[in-house]
Parts: structure tokens; C-alpha cells; sequence
């Protein structure tokens, strides 16, 4: 079976969904594995390197011969109309907001996985890409609201004087909030965090951040480790608290996101007016519409005093461990659905269903089709 890498094209993307070390692996399952000439650039490994690992480098139009292509990021239809009738790819999809790419796969019976539809079980945890990246997303979004912040962190007592520790207040504790909360406290930082789901109470509190409950957590309903549905009644009830609580921060990082559906706005306008001036917002759902309403992606700007920060693509800052983690992930799912002869999918396994998008010429996967057809 041969493995095609192909270079990323996306805007701000430095990421490959290879590194030359999980090739030695793929290789060591007689896998054959060929790279698109500088396709890991971005993440500091050479042409090369990947030689060196035991791949073919080549043209992109060498790479589309290969069985199954691997991404990061979507593929776009110029690339799908390269990729040979009844091939096979893998990447991040978020299927459900993109019927054209679908149409486009499925008119040339092109098997798609995609890398954010890995059900959170425990045996798929070495393939969770979500998680992965979301961890150095977490960590990164602290190093940058510090890089901005005209303070430090932590408390210092000197000859001139006392200064007091800064106050971080973090929405969301998933896998990024929790490693922001980490991140922020081993710098010295006060931390505070707000979650609808009430069990993430003492995963915060072991990480030494200070929880805000929130009267009615109890009713969100979670799907996958996210919140599926919000009522407008708990959503006011989470603003009131945010209000009360976003006027003392020096730094605000956001993370909250809603499975198939646009980011709910946590921070308003006139939230942000009512915070010091020069404190940061770091809103890390800006990709998916943003936490704070006047958020602007892959744009940093300071509106009434308070520096926004709208980095959409936090992993791709930390190229060189986003690869090698990614690339983790994908080789696992790939051993996982293949040998080296090829694909020998059952598609009743809850992973392969759970990520299997497209498939002999029809949309599959069901979650998607619940959503392109409402």
C-alpha cells in the first residue's frame, strides 16, 4: 500500500501530517510512503529527512498516484479533482460544513476519514488528533496572552516594591482550557475557570484553578466531550457571572465550543469595555465564529483598551510537536483501517464507522448526514 503525504496549502498552516520518524514506522509495515517535495518545511523537517526516514520525495503529481492521501487540513476541490477514482484520504473534515467537498469526494467514490470524527473512547486515544492539538493550543494561548500582557504573572516581592500576581479567567475546561489552567499556574498566575459541565469541577481544582459554577450546569447536555445544546436561560445566567468576573481579569482565554454548530458569544462588547485597560482576550474558537463578539480571525487588535487575540490556528504556531503528535494520530487510525495491502474495513467497528465520512460513492457517516439534511 502506498501512502501519499500531501503538502499543505492552507493560509498560516505549518503542519505535515507526516514526520519522518512515524514513517520509519509505517515503513517497518512495509507500507511504502511517499512525500511531496517540501511539504515538512514548515515543521523544520527537510526533504531529506524524510529520505533519510525511508520515503520516496516527489512531485505532487507523483503524490496523487499513492492509495490513500493524508492532510492536516480539508482537502479542496483542486486537490480532489487530482486524486484518482475510488482512492482513499485522510484528514480534518468537519464534514458537516462542507456538502460541496462530499458531492466532489463522492462523484469519484473517494473513501474519506476524517481525523475530527475519532469517537473519544479509550482505545482511540492515541488517534485523537482533537485532543493532541488542542493540548499545545491550550499551552500556546497562555505563552501569547503573556507575550501580550504588559505584566507578569507571578507574585514578586522586591526592595521596590510588591507586585501582585495576575488573574487569568478561562473558559472552558476541556483538554485546551485544562492546559491553559496548567500553563498559566505554573507561571504564577491566579486562575479562574468557568465550564457548563459541573464534572470538570475537580479536574480544575487538581490543577489548582479556582472553579465558577454556574446554576443550571447541571441540564447541558454533553455529546462527545462537547456541549450539544445551551438554553438561552443558562446562557444569560453565564453572562451574569462572566460580567461580575471579567472586570478584574488581566487575561481572558476562551475555548467553548458547540459540536456542528457556531461558538456562542461569551464575551460581548460591552463585556470588553468594562475590562482594565491593557488586558488581553485570547478567544480560541475564533475558527468557528469566536467566543468574544468582537473578535476578528488570524488578526490581533485592540479595541477599547483590550488587545484580542485571534490566532485561529494555535498548533500550527508549535509546527515542529503538532506534526510529530498528529502524525501519531493518523498512523495510528491509518494501521487501524489498513495493512499493507490495503484497506480491510469493517464497517460496523465503532471507529472506522465513527470516522469513516465517505464511502463508494455515498455520504456514510451518520452524525453528517443529520446535519446537511435538517
Amino acid at each position: 500500500m502506498v501512502v501519499g503525504v500531501i503538502k499543505e496549502t492552507k493560509e498560516f498552516e505549518k503542519r505535515v501530517a507526516l514526520s519522518p520518524d512515524v514513517v520509519k514506522l509505517l515503513k517497518k509495515k512495509e507500507f511504502e510512503v511517499i512525500v511531496e517535495a517540501g511539504a515538512g518545511e514548515g515543521s523544520y523537517f527537510s526533504d531529506q529527512d524524510y529520505v533519510d526516514a525511508g520515503a520516496k520525495v516527489g512531485s505532487a503529481s507523483e503524490v496523487y498516484g499513492a492509495d490513500v492521501l493524508l492532510k492536516v487540513n480539508l482537502f479542496t476541490l483542486e486537490e480532489i479533482a487530482r486524486m484518482k477514482n475510488g482512492g482513499a484520504c485522510i484528514s480534518y473534515m468537519y464534514a458537516y460544513q462542507f456538502p460541496d467537498v462530499l458531492d466532489a469526494m463522492n462523484k469519484k467514490s473517494i473513501s474519506s476519514f476524517s481525523m475530527d470524527a475519532v469517537p473519544r473512547i479509550s482505545r482511540a486515544q492515541k488517534m485523537d488528533a482533537l485532543s493532541s492539538q488542542a493540548n499545545l493550543a491550550g499551552y500556546k494561548s497562555v505563552i501569547l496572552g503573556a507575550n501580550y500582557l504588559g505584566k507578569i504573572f507571578p507574585l514578586m516581592m522586591t526592595a521596590s516594591g510588591t507586585i501582585t500576581p495576575a488573574k487569568v479567567l478561562i473558559f472552558g475546561a476541556g483538554v485546551a482550557g485544562l492546559q491553559a489552567i496548567a500553563t498559566a499556574k505554573r507561571l504564577g498566575a491566579i486562575v479562574e475557570v468557568s465550564d457548563v459541565r459541573p464534572e470538570t469541577k475537580e479536574q480544575v481544582e487538581s490543577l489548582g484553578g479556582r472553579f465558577l459554577t454556574v446554576e443550571g450546569a447541571e441540564t447541558v447536555k454533553i455529546e462527545g466531550g462537547y456541549a450539544k445544546e445551551v438554553s438561552a436561560e443558562f446562557l444569560e445566567k453565564q453572562q451574569k457571572l462572566i460580567r461580575d468576573k471579567i472586570k478584574d481579569a488581566d487575561l481572558v482565554i476562551t475555548t467553548a465550543l458547540v459540536m456542528g454548530k457556531k461558538s456562542p458569544i461569551l464575551v460581548t462588547e460591552d463585556m470588553v469595555k468594562s475590562m482594565k485597560t491593557g488586558s488581553v482576550i485570547v478567544d480560541m474558537a475564533v475558527e468557528s465564529g469566536g467566543n468574544c463578539a468582537i473578535s476578528e480571525k488570524n488578526k490581533t487588535v485592540v479595541k477599547h483598551g483590550v488587545t484580542l487575540v485571534g490566532e485561529s490556528n494555535l498548533p500550527s504556531l508549535l509546527p515542529v510537536n503538532a506534526s510529530q503528535l498528529y502524525a501519531t494520530n493518523i498512523s495510528t487510525l491509518l494501521l487501524h483501517l489498513a495493512t499493507k495491502d490495503g484497506f480491510a474495513l469493517d464497517l460496523t467497528e465503532e471507529i472506522t464507522k465513527g470516522v469513516l465520512i465517505t464511502h463508494q460513492g455515498e455520504l456514510v457517516h451518520e452524525f453528517t448526514k443529520s446535519i446537511i439534511n435538517k
